[in-house]
Parts: C-alpha cells; sequence; structure tokens
C-alpha cells in the first residue's frame, strides 16, 4: 500500500495525509457571530433526549511536541480554581438555556483537554458535581470518557473518577521506546508508563484506551512493533493508532522550520508519507491478528471488550453541549465555541477571559450550517466510520440518496478504489484502501465555502 496506489486508473496522485477529520465543520471556519444569538433561543427546539456533554479542561503538565489541542502548560496562581468556577458559571447559564418544558437527558459525557486529571483529585470531584449537580447528566448511569496522562493517572485521582462512574480512560503514550518518545518532545520513560496501566487496571475502570503514534523520527518497524507489543500486552478494551503530523505553530513544527527547500521537501514528505502508510499496514494487521476489530481508520476494539459508547447517541444527528474554553457545542442549524489558538500566548489569553466571563447566555464564535452543510456532515462522519453508512438511514433523514446529493465525490472516491464494491446491498462502505486515507478522503469532502473559511484563517 502506497501513495501510487492512487494512480492505479490513471488518477492524479493524492497525498493520504491532509489532515484528521474528527469533527465538520473545522474549528478554523469558525468566525465571530455578529448577532451572538442567546443559547436558549438555539436550543428551544432542539430534541434534548440524548444529547452528550463534554467538559474541557485546558491544562497539561507538558506540551508535546506535535500537539496543536487548546492547552496551556502549568496552572500559576490558583487558574485551576478561577477556571473551575467559570466553568461552574457557564454550566448553569446553559442549564437555564435548554430549559424544562422538554425532558433533558445526557445519554453520554467525557472530560478532555488538555489533560483532565491535571486537576486535583479534589478538583475532579467538583468538576463531576458540575456535570451531574449543574447539567443534570447522571454519571453512574451513561458512559463516561476521561482523558489522562500517565505522570497525572494517580490513584487518588483515579479512585474519584472510577468512584463517580467512569466507564473509559483514555491515555495517550505514542511510543513505548523512551528514545521515540524524546523525539516527539514527549518526556516519560516506559517504566512511567506501565506503572500508570497498573494504576488504571488497580481502579477496575472497563474500558482502557492507549493512544499510539507512528511516523516519529527514528522510528523503525521493528519499533513500532514493540509499541504494539507493550500495549497489547496490558490487553487493553481498545487502541488508537495515530499517524504523526507536524502541524503549524506546534514545537515539532518550530524544530524543522528551517526547511530544505522545495524539491527536497516534497521528496522528504513523499517518503513520509511512504512510511506511514506502511506502518499503518503494520500496525493494522498486527491488532486484527490478535483479536481487534477495526472501527475507524484510527480506532480498534478488542472483540470481546464491553461497548463504552452509549446505544442511542449519533453524532451525526444528536446534539452536543461543550463546557469550557476549548469545547465545541452543535445544534441542528449552528456549531459554536470560543476563540481557537494554538500559540501559548493566545491560548493564555483566551483563557483568562473565559475565567472572567461573567455572561455564557450567548454563542460568540461558530458556524451557522444550513441543510447542504448537514448532509455532507452525515456523509462524512459516517463514512469514515469502517461499519459505513446505511443508505437506509441517509434516505430516512434527507429525502434523497447521497448517490445524488454528492455524484462527483463518490464517483472519484470509487474510481480511487476507496469504496467496497463487495459491501451489502444498501451499504455505502469503505474499502480498506479508502480506510487508509481516511485524512485525504475526509477534507475531500469538506465543501467549497468550508474550504475557503479554513484557507482565510489567520493562524494564531
Amino acid at each position: 500500500m502506497t501513495t501510487s496506489t492512487a494512480t492505479a486508473t490513471g488518477m492524479p496522485a493524492v497525498r493520504p495525509y491532509e489532515s484528521y477529520v474528527y469533527a465538520y465543520p473545522h474549528k478554523t471556519a469558525y468566525r465571530p457571530l455578529p448577532d451572538r444569538p442567546a443559547l436558549r433561543e438555539l436550543w428551544a427546539a432542539e430534541p434534548k433526549n440524548a444529547l452528550s456533554l463534554y467538559l474541557h479542561i485546558p491544562f497539561c503538565e507538558v506540551r508535546c511536541g506535535f500537539c496543536n489541542l487548546f492547552t496551556r502548560i502549568g496552572a500559576p496562581e490558583e487558574l485551576t480554581t478561577r477556571y473551575l468556577d467559570a466553568l461552574d458559571r457557564q454550566a448553569v447559564a446553559v442549564r437555564d438555556a435548554l430549559g424544562d418544558e422538554d425532558p433533558v437527558r445526557f445519554a453520554a459525557a467525557a472530560f478532555g483537554g488538555g489533560t483532565p486529571t491535571f486537576l486535583t483529585a479534589g478538583e475532579l470531584e467538583r468538576l463531576c458535581d458540575i456535570a451531574e449537580k449543574r447539567m443534570g447528566a447522571d454519571l453512574l448511569a451513561v458512559p463516561l470518557s476521561v482523558e489522562t496522562s500517565p505522570s497525572t493517572a494517580t490513584a487518588d485521582r483515579l479512585a474519584v473518577l472510577a468512584d463517580r462512574g467512569t466507564t473509559r480512560v483514555s491515555i495517550g503514550v505514542q511510543s513505548f521506546v523512551d528514545e521515540e518518545a524524546r523525539a516527539a518532545v514527549r518526556p516519560q520513560r516506559r517504566a512511567e508508563v506501565e506503572a500508570a496501566f497498573g494504576r488504571i487496571r488497580d481502579a477496575r475502570i472497563p474500558v482502557l484506551n492507549i493512544d499510539l503514534i507512528y511516523g516519529i523520527d527514528g522510528q523503525t518497524e521493528r519499533t513500532w512493533l514493540t509499541s504494539l507489543d507493550a500495549a497489547l500486552a496490558w490487553r487493553p478494551e481498545e487502541l488508537y493508532l495515530y499517524p504523526l503530523y507536524v502541524r503549524p505553530l506546534t514545537g515539532l513544527h518550530r524544530l524543522g522550520a528551517a526547511g530544505t527547500g522545495p524539491e527536497a521537501e516534497a521528496l522528504e514528505q513523499a517518503a513520509w508519507d511512504e512510511q506511514r502508510l506502511r506502518f499503518y499496514a503494520v500496525g493494522r494487521d498486527h491488532l486484527l491478528a490478535h483479536g481487534y476489530e477495526q472501527v475507524s481508520m484510527r480506532m480498534f476494539r478488542r472483540t470481546d471488550a464491553p461497548q463504552e459508547g452509549p446505544e442511542d447517541y449519533a453524532c451525526q444527528t444528536d446534539g452536543m453541549i461543550g463546557l469550557g474554553c476549548g469545547a465545541r457545542s452543535y445544534t441542528a442549524a449552528l456549531h459554536y465555541s470560543f476563540d481557537y489558538a494554538v500559540d501559548m500566548r493566545e491560548i493564555r489569553s483566551i483563557i483568562d477571559r473565559f475565567t472572567t466571563t461573567e455572561d455564557f447566555s450567548r454563542a460568540e464564535v461558530g458556524r451557522y450550517v444550513d441543510a447542504a452543510e448537514t448532509r455532507r456532515r452525515h456523509l462524512l462522519q459516517s463514512l469514515l466510520q469502517a461499519a459505513g453508512l446505511p443508505l437506509d438511514d441517509y434516505r430516512a433523514r434527507f429525502g434523497t440518496d447521497p448517490h445524488e446529493d454528492f455524484p462527483a465525490e463518490l464517483t472519484r472516491f470509487a474510481d480511487r478504489g476507496w469504496l467496497d464494491a463487495r459491501a451489502p446491498e444498501g451499504l455505502l462502505r469503505l474499502s480498506p484502501l479508502g480506510l487508509a486515507h481516511s485524512d485525504a478522503l475526509g477534507p475531500a469532502l469538506f465543501s467549497p465555502g468550508v474550504r475557503a473559511a479554513m484557507a482565510a484563517y489567520e493562524r494564531k
């Protein structure tokens, strides 16, 4: 499997790693909302019986070289207390905006970041109280996923999470080879990682997810297998395999900012793409051979693992409530959040503004989503899953067929061999080659309007 596979039909080659599409439209397509719509009006007619709740904690003990998430290093001068105070005020305002005319029910919850376990055990208790007492989420009754790191997965923090109903802990390891961890600007040692796994298993949280990265400088197929086998030794219920990206304003980007000229850079990029595709295939095949099923390009689940996600929440159709300055919320017509940045100074400024905000009753930054974008989002988020898109589901929601709505895109994908010609009738599904090229296929479905907004975004 190489980048040349796309040229088998005479079509131009494509880069397999354009971008990771985890939400659509991307936040770089958001803009300040001049009308600052009231949340009560935005949510008045929305279904509220299967919402997802996300609480964002924008703090980490270190910032990895590849990270472009909205997070800052450390939290001086009682900043976590001020942040939780603001989160509490926001939760009160949002819950009030949801109203009580219709039942409000959360089908899933997640704490992300940043690193939520950067908070102390006592602060994690308060975070859970905000989700339960302010928002009304029953954390003991719904799936609750929490992100952590090796150094912050301490016994007291994990005990709080287990007691409050956490069903899944996701821990970023990236590599079990110390030299590779250093190359990714992630200061950790394997012994520290293994100790964290032991504490997580002792806490008896049902699902352990381990994140690994391929494409790190100096990584070989042998060391990649070393990391995979080290993770498998703990029999994690889930594994995410991420290709390394070097994004603007990140530590790795700054390290390589000098450049080597356009021609040399193009050759280096092509070789790196080939390596990442090869390592992806090695990782995928290794996990499939060890009792895992593929859920998406990145996600693999142990076949006998409990189902962590909610049975009745679908990101294509149901709403999301995001609390915190890096969180986004979704209604049918508007996706909204706070300002977005990668540069540390900008992030600090946004966090400071969040902690001093008193009125959280209006949406400040976002993007309106029309009927055409809703169709596009449904197709994109369904097709990037290994299970594919049941055509009847799409027809029932929109009254049309995706082949009618997106003929050019789906024809192009079929010509590239990205669609599974052997899928059962009524199912639109990616082929193994298509799954491998998810990070090219996803961006190819972006609308011209979203592309233009993203291109015009001024990085900060």
